[in-house]
């Protein structure tokens, strides 16, 4: 129902200009970054202090106004879909970075600032921020979909990375989950509670951050390989044998055709592993002759090094520009990404599983994936004119999905639930969804912050449609 005029009434006096129920601002924050229906909210709001945060909560909840924290919009399961209308909370304009300590290797960042911009902002200390989703994310959206990327197999996901948050709960106040010592045995994990919560349990307004010495020398090649199997065999075996590339990434024969023609590029069109080494000279030297002799003997028919930072710029660029390569392959598709995440040893299982669920789809699609840490997905392009595209790829994706959970794996590895992976839950969790019913009901009891997400109705969450 709509806003009360009570509360537009208070919030514009509280944020002036900084509140708007304009329809065009109101479908910004639809959520459009998603094959998902977009859903606005009632009015938006940008907030520029954890305290205006806090007063917003309040103001709202206080009239049952639902509330949907809101970063660069970039998430794929309609996170910031406004599914029961409400107050979008814009966190874009605390995009600040509060505190660098190079001594200590940590940051404290406002939730709105974006990777790439913090990574700006470092560049004259020698650290970096390592977590890189392709997309560029802001800090808190990262935060709360628990977001991983290319660089996990080395630097770890988000969650190992965070050390401290601070949060508004659903009753307005403001709290700091963790102080910024590297270990503590003092209560319960609050920090690793709300990483993943999707702002369902509270909204994030600052994150302490883990930072990384950026390394003295990096090499990054591209190796090609008869088909998934070998590839991934050979992530596998590179793992196994201790080696510790900074990313490891790779891109079906199809994938590879598809950069090609967007970047225009002539890779060879075959099963593809981008791989990236970082660390001293000799190091990386190491590393790479280890690698070169598995990659060999697993098939390798070519192998290509570069180590000029343009070069290696050029090649990233190619492997983050894959999806809207896909989307490019049919002109006026919409994008529909997959994302499984399984044990490093059933991944070349699960990789020759899913060709074999995609060898007649007439969906075009492309399968990439960060396979060092045993994470793949597929995007599909869809035609929006074209009904069963959807039921195709639904279909594809829920097997895809069970056969994932068949080897103790996860229907998300980084993506998120949202809405999309909600009906999996029960499968994955078991009688563990009911302890996140009683932690949800517990912090947020009216169910006001981003309502609809993650927890599926009772009814509903043993569905796989």
């Amino acid at each position: 129902m709509p806003i009360e005029n009570s509360t537009v009434a208070a919030l514009s006096a509280l944020l002036g200009e900084r509140f708007s129920n304009k329809l065009a601002d109101r479908n910004h924050h639809a959520g459009h970054e998603t094959h998902h229906a977009p859903q606005p909210p009632d009015a938006v709001a940008w907030p520029l202090t954890t305290e205006e945060v806090a007063a917003i909560v309040r103001i709202c909840t206080s009239a049952k106004v639902p509330l949907i924290a809101h970063g660069l919009g970039s998430s794929l399961e309609a996170h910031v879909a406004a599914v029961r209308g409400g107050v979008s909370i814009d966190m874009m304009r605390m995009n600040r970075l509060l505190r660098v300590s190079p001594d200590d290797l940590d940051c404290t960042v406002e939730a709105g600032i974006t990777r790439e911009a913090l990574n700006t902002d470092l560049r004259d200390t020698g650290l970096f921020f390592p977590v890189d989703p392709g997309a560029n994310a802001t800090l808190g959206g990262m935060c709360a979909t628990r977001a991983s990327g290319t660089s996990a197999v080395r630097y770890g996901t988000m969650a190992e990375n965070v050390l401290n948050l601070t949060v508004v709960t659903p009753q307005g106040e403001i709290i700091r989950t963790a102080r910024r010592a590297r270990k503590t045995s003092a209560g319960y994990d609050l920090t690793h509670l709300y990483l993943g919560s999707e702002g369902t349990l509270g909204i994030i307004t600052e994150v302490t951050l883990r930072l990384h010495a950026r390394p003295e020398a990096v090499l990054a090649a591209v190796c090609t390989f008869p088909g998934p199997a070998e590839a991934s065999r050979t992530a596998i075996e590179a793992i196994q044998c201790g080696l510790q590339p900074g990313r490891m990434e790779y891109l079906d024969a199809g994938a590879i055709a598809a950069v090609n023609a967007f970047s225009h590029l002539s890779e060879t069109v075959a099963d593809t592993l981008f791989v990236e080494f970082g660390g001293s000279a000799a190091e990386v030297e190491a590393q790479v002759e280890v690698f070169r002799g598995l990659a060999e003997a697993n098939g390798c028919s070519g192998f290509r090094w570069a180590r000029a930072e343009e070069d290696r710029s050029r090649l990233w660029k190619a492997r983050h520009s894959a999806y809207n390569a896909t989307l490019a392959m049919r002109p006026g598709s919409r994008g529909w990404p997959t994302d499984v995440c399984v044990p490093i040893g059933a991944l070349a299982e699960c990789i020759i599983h899913a060709k074999g669920l995609l060898a007649d789809c007439p969906v075009p699609y492309a399968i990439m994936g960060h396979v060092g840490d045993g994470n793949f997905h597929v995007v599909f392009a869809l035609d929006p004119n074209t009904p069963e595209d959807e039921a195709i790829v639904n279909r594809i994706n829920a097997a895809m999905v069970e056969k994932a959970l068949s080897v103790d794996g996860t229907c998300t590895g980084e993506h998120g639930v949202g809405l999309g992976k909600m009906k999996y839950l029960r499968a994955e969790h078991g009688p563990a969804l009911a302890v996140m019913r009683r932690i949800k009901a517990a912090l947020d009891p009216e169910g006001l912050f981003n309502p609809g997400k993650i927890l599926p109705d009772e009814g509903d969450d043993d569905t796989t449609h």
